[in-house]
């Protein structure tokens, strides 16, 4: 089969997206932790995202998701992105990636105001952490951070979100 026929085949699995944002305004950004030693490379930092299950309301996942990949619960929703946002995988991630039954994702993208403390932040909650390290960053580094056929989400979600990034009243 060849890659444009498997694209076609494939669907895009849904996905909800979390800006989290100190008091002060800023993003928080994690490391992936399959890729080690990209502390300035594009690609190796992102937003905590993930999988939506069958029936979820997004804002639910988000909150899910949360607790899950960065080991909090200690947020509060401020603010959605209207629309849902997709990308595309790139070839050579095509069939490989996500599990190899997703042609990319379509997202939901969420604001949130982070309630606790840094203390709060755990990456090892999880048994297979997906991130080996955190960090907060101004809201305008993130298309930056992000890896190439993300970049453009992320982009629109800096965009979206720049209301939110100052500090909290």
């Amino acid at each position: 089969m060849s890659r444009s026929d498997l694209r076609a085949r494939l669907p895009y699995r849904a996905n909800v997206g979390a800006a989290l944002f100190d008091a002060a305004g800023r993003v928080l950004v994690a490391r992936r932790a399959n890729f080690p030693n990209a502390e300035g490379a594009a690609g190796g930092w992102q937003l905590p995202q993930g999988g939506i299950d069958a029936d979820e309301d997004p804002a639910i996942a988000v909150l899910r998701e949360l607790a899950e990949e960065i080991g909090t619960g200690r947020a509060a929703i401020i603010g959605e992105h209207p629309d849902w946002l997709t990308y595309e995988l790139p070839e050579a991630l095509l069939g490989v990636a996500l599990g190899g039954r997703y042609r990319g994702q379509r997202q939901r993208w969420f604001a949130l105001r982070f309630l606790g403390c840094d203390d709060d932040i755990w990456l090892d909650a999880d048994p297979h952490p997906e991130f080996d390290a955190w960090r907060w960053v101004e809201l305008a580094a993130l298309p930056g951070l992000a890896v190439d056929f993300k970049r453009e989400i992320y982009r629109i979600v800096a965009a979206s979100f720049a209301r939110f990034a100052q500090p909290a009243a």
